[in-house]
């Protein structure tokens, strides 16, 4: 698996948005804002705001106080969701792949040593991205900050 760029700043966006405020409420903050705070260019950053809002990650507000904000907590959105949602499956291979699955071109595909590898490193990942959340996330930044 490799992150692409709209997989990175999709992530970034996602966690700065489950950034609580110092009052302790999740933020709405418009794409400039965003792309300003994450040097992200801003008509990407349009487009991966709208795949996150239309897969139900997230929800806007129209108005001068409007912008983007979670539709869910952060507790509840995991990085593998995201993720999946703007880069696809997380296996390495296709023939690993539990979301989409294709066959590959190996003679044995059963006892392939390669698939049967890359079939690690997809559990590996997806163990870690599907028990992460965006709050673990801002947590484990938080506690980094506070020991220096």
């Amino acid at each position: 698996m490799r992150l692409s760029k709209r997989g990175e700043y999709g992530l970034r966006a996602m966690i700065l948005l489950a950034k609580t405020t110092p009052e302790g409420a999740l933020p709405i903050l418009q794409i400039n804002d965003i792309a300003n705070l994450e040097n992200i260019p801003v008509k990407f950053l349009e487009t991966i705001l709208l795949t996150l809002k239309n897969n139900g990650f997230l929800q806007s507000k129209r108005g001068a106080n409007g912008g983007y904000y979670l539709a869910k907590s952060p507790e509840e959105i995991m990085l593998s969701a995201i993720i999946r949602c703007l880069d696809g499956p997380l296996a390495p291979v296709r023939c690993v792949s539990q979301m989409a699955y294709e066959p590959c071109g190996c003679p044995d595909e059963h006892s392939c040593g390669l698939r049967l590898v890359m079939g690690d490193v997809r559990n590996a990942i997806a163990n870690i991205l599907d028990h992460t959340s965006l709050a673990d996330v801002n947590r484990r930044s938080q506690e980094i900050k506070r020991t220096g």
